[in-house]
């Protein structure tokens, strides 16, 4: 047994690309995250937070939305100031983060970050987390006033904004901030920064600054489980998908004779490689048909835009690739890099049988899932064709049924623990 791998990650990288990831969701806006980090450190900046809780105020801002999978929601959010379902999201954001040490103390902040000021004393929280809480509540609802007005009429629309949050004092937001916001609102260089290039610029530089906090391969798995979570619940057609994949990816390369450490790795692009479905739209994903031929175009974007997510990770390169290279073939002809046969690792060809076979046997919106010897027919089919490898096509076929009880979810009681780390209670009582 190899002794634990030495890979690690540096967190702020991680938090930046879950923002990535999640921003996604708005699919014509992709810097909310970003913007509001940078809001709500520069508010605290301006009543006085140590350069520290500045950072911490910057992180949270880029996680505050980690509970958003839907357009839906994240429409609903952005289009009214005060949704009565927007706890839903804050509820999610705050079981993903509590039972992961590394991003435990912003859970609470996230659980309280639409709940108004003068009802946060009705919760039992400390000072601390209820005025991060409405920090973020704040510098939410300043983006989601400007953002139509970006690159456009920002700086002749700005009064209105400052207007509209400075009636909230009071109720909605604490009036330090309130304050803090007047003051700080009459640079034009603040607005200005929220605009596209400039915010995405300023994310990149301080995503450079390490955070001195970094995760270990445990923590990564972790982590990386928490990110597909997010995915899946994009649509009920792909509950579980990425930690189905994740599992048989690592069954299949255990069985090839990968390294403890490949498997790993393997298992992190497995529980990773659909990150960019996120920016796919629901009705696609959803469509109970086949795809025409524009809606399948915009699918085959998304394992390109998981490689852009990834690839800023320092340290994650060849996990990026292999993640990214999940609808790749042997004989070239998948999507959206064509890497050449001897580009193809080993681990990329094992992801992609893995993740044919698993969205084989799930139940999708235009068929049922699939018995085994129909799945083996399949990719037998592919394997003939020269898409996937034959040699671990194989392996699946002399473990089969060992593959298709990973791939439905009944080989342990990992589907039960996951279901139960994640869930949360959807009601339509505002929190």
């Amino acid at each position: 047994m190899k002794s634990p791998s030495k890979l690690t990650i540096d967190l702020r990288q991680m938090i930046i690309a879950i923002e990535t990831a999640v921003s996604l969701v708005g699919m014509n806006d992709t810097n909310h995250g970003k913007r509001v980090a940078y809001i709500a450190s520069q508010i605290g900046h301006q009543v006085g937070f140590s350069e520290q809780d500045m950072q911490f105020a910057f992180e949270l801002g880029l996680l505050h939305d980690c509970g958003v999978s839907t357009e839906q929601m994240h429409s609903s959010l952005v289009n009214h100031f005060d949704w009565n379902d927007a706890h839903i999201h804050c509820e999610i954001g705050y079981r993903l983060l509590n039972n992961f040490a590394p991003l435990k103390g912003f859970a609470i902040p996230i659980l309280h970050h639409h709940t108004p000021w003068h009802q946060l004393s009705d919760f039992d929280i400390n000072v601390h987390d209820a005025r991060l809480a409405n920090l973020i509540f704040i510098a939410d609802r300043i983006d989601v006033l400007a953002a139509s007005h970006y690159t456009t009429d920002i700086l002749l629309a700005k009064n209105e904004i400052v207007g509209s949050i400075a009636h909230h004092a009071g109720t909605y937001f604490d009036p330090l901030f309130v304050d803090a916001f007047r003051a700080m609102e009459k640079s034009e260089a603040f607005w200005i920064a929220l605009e596209d290039r400039h915010i995405t610029r300023y994310t990149w530089d301080m995503g450079h600054i390490a955070s001195n906090k970094s995760l270990t391969l445990p923590q990564l798995k972790q982590l990386s489980l928490i990110m597909s979570y997010i995915v899946d619940q994009k649509s009920p057609f792909t509950a579980q998908h990425s930690v189905r994949v994740a599992d048989l990816a690592k069954y299949l390369a255990a069985i090839y004779g990968l390294t403890d450490e490949q498997c790993d790795k393997i298992e992190i692009a497995g529980l990773l490689h659909d990150l960019g479905k996120l920016h796919t739209p629901d009705n696609i994903l959803e469509k109970p048909g086949p795809l025409n031929d524009t809606e399948r175009s915009i699918m085959n974007q998304h394992s390109y835009e998981t490689y852009e997510i990834l690839r800023q990770i320092k340290g994650l390169g060849e996990v990026a690739l292999w993640a990214a290279y999940h609808h790749e073939g042997v004989n070239g002809a998948g999507y959206p890099f064509h890497p050449s046969e001897s580009e193809l690792s080993t681990e990329a060809r094992i992801i992609a049988v893995a993740d044919v076979f698993q969205a084989l046997v799930q139940d999708r919106p235009y068929r049922a899932g699939m018995p085994l010897p129909k799945v083996m027919a399949i990719l037998d089919n592919l394997t003939h064709s020269g898409k996937l490898d034959n040699g671990i096509v194989d392996i699946a076929r002399k473990h089969g049924d060992q593959c298709f009880e990973i791939a439905k979810g009944n080989d342990r009681d990992h589907n039960q623990s996951y279901i139960e780390l994640f869930s949360v209670e959807i009601s339509s009582t505002p929190a």
